[in-house]
């Protein structure tokens, strides 16, 4: 694993250092940040390395400086993503880095990219053109990705550790939070432990708007059971209905996944 924080607006660089230096288990091998005075934008990463350990380091940010990710996970269709995007006209840096991969990918189809990929994943990217910074999380939700929006500075990590370094987190305990952890063993999405603190749902992604300041949440994908033959005998008894959606997203195939 992997972990990424990072904020917009008010802070400064010892302010991320110290969120990162929170996360320093979920990756020991190397740390990373970057600091774009023009955006007030500040990110991010500490790794552990799996792929690419040569030029997979991060924040990543692709050749004419437009657009800078952190990415925490594994995107397990990358290989196949990389050649069409190659087709495509992208020219890639890296020989097999995924975190690439989603640069390009992003470039190519803006906020629709989740919808291409198969993984777990937690990724802030910066696009400097359209003035905004892009989050996106899994499909289960197998990575983790905290927000707050307070007075115009937006903070985000993988962590609620990290997130408490920065000094527009200043909530304490949310009670109701904790009622809910008690009740279920977690805390449901979008709720934290920490009060003003959301945690981005899964399958949600997350756009935050450097000039005006604002975050819309939009959902790209629900799980949704269906049954298995709606002409099958038990197909009534597993759903309990007959009727099927087939406009819903198929399920994303776990397949090659490790861990």
């Amino acid at each position: 694993m992997c972990g990424i924080a990072g904020f917009i607006g008010r802070g400064d660089r010892d302010v991320l250092e110290r969120m990162v230096a929170r996360i320093t288990h979920r990756g020991p091998d190397d740390a990373g940040f970057l600091v774009d005075t023009e955006t007030l934008s500040h990110l991010g990463f500490r790794r552990l390395a799996i792929l690419d350990l040569a030029c997979g380091k991060q924040p990543m940010t692709t050749g004419d400086g437009v657009h800078t990710i952190v990415f925490n996970g594994e995107i397990y269709n990358f290989r196949e993503l990389r050649r069409e995007l190659t087709d495509l006209g992208a020219v890639f840096c890296t020989d097999h880095s995924d975190t690439e991969v989603l640069l390009h990918g992003y470039r190519q189809w803006g906020e629709d990219l989740p919808h291409h990929l198969n993984g777990m994943w937690a990724f802030a990217i910066l696009d400097r053109r359209q003035q905004r910074v892009f989050l996106s999380r899994d499909h289960f939700g197998k990575k983790p990705l905290f927000w707050q929006l307070s007075e115009g500075t937006f903070v985000f990590a993988s962590e609620l550790t990290a997130m408490r370094e920065h000094p527009a987190v200043r909530g304490g305990v949310d009670e109701a939070a904790l009622r809910k952890y008690f009740a279920y063993g977690y805390t449901p999405a979008p709720h934290s432990l920490v009060k003003g603190v959301h945690k981005l749902p899964a399958g949600h992604s997350l756009s935050f708007d450097l000039r005006s300041r604002r975050a819309m949440v939009e959902c790209y994908w629900r799980y949704m059971p269906e049954p298995a033959d709606p002409g099958s005998a038990n197909a009534e008894t597993q759903s309990g209905r007959q009727d099927r959606d087939d406009t819903r997203n198929p399920l994303p195939n776990p397949a090659n996944s490790r861990g």
